[in-house]
């Protein structure tokens, strides 16, 4: 049989096809979309759930309000999940136009744009989570070695929905993980020997 039926080069390196190579891109596009929305929404979920998350407890006759700006890791966490939904809402968009066009990315540097800043938001949202996680626990478990009270056991309802923040905002930073990988698919396929041969802009 010879090496064009079989769809490798004679020295044995599988060719990836204009109809194959299209077909891959599409279900990659596809995953791509849907954990960028994942992401998008979720990161909107978590910044509001933790934004707006506060409670008045009354100690010794003087109120104390509890909210997430008491906490810099929360306020960290607010704004990188606020960042990397807006970042994720623009490339969401960009991959459905990319789709409805039936186009490919062939073009490198616009490629190793989109990686990078995958990279850079899968770092700041693992961050984040890392940080706020840490404080977390700090607040739920107190440090009786250097006299920290457990916060939680005051204001329950405060770090209940503070937990379900950090919660949706580790499911974001997991899926940007993913979506980090598939960039990196999509950028390092470019460098094949067939496709280093087209130059087509999406």
């Amino acid at each position: 049989m010879s090496s064009a039926i079989m769809g490798v080069s004679p020295g044995n390196i599988p060719v990836f096809h204009g109809s194959n190579l299209k077909v891959v891109d599409r279900r990659v596009r596809i995953a791509e979309v849907v954990l960028r929305c994942l992401v998008c929404g979720l990161g909107v979920v978590a910044a509001v759930l933790i934004g707006s998350d506060t409670q008045v407890r009354v100690i010794f006759s003087v109120q104390k309000k509890a909210r997430f700006t008491d906490m810099k890791a929360l306020v960290f966490l607010v704004i990188a999940d606020g960042i990397v939904a807006a970042y994720s809402l623009i490339q969401c968009l960009r991959c459905v136009v990319s789709m409805i066009r039936g186009s490919v990315l062939f073009n490198r540097p616009l490629a190793w744009i989109i990686f990078s800043g995958d990279q850079a938001m899968a770092y700041v949202t693992l961050a984040a989570v890392a940080a706020a996680a840490q404080s977390a626990v700090f607040a739920k478990l107190g440090q009786p070695e250097l006299q920290w009270m457990k916060i939680c056991d005051m204001y329950g309802k405060f770090c209940n929905e503070v937990g379900e923040g950090v919660a949706s905002a580790l499911v974001v930073s997991l899926s940007m993980v993913a979506v980090s990988c598939l960039s990196a698919f999509n950028l390092f396929r470019l460098y094949g020997g067939n496709n280093a041969k087209s130059s087509t802009m999406w």
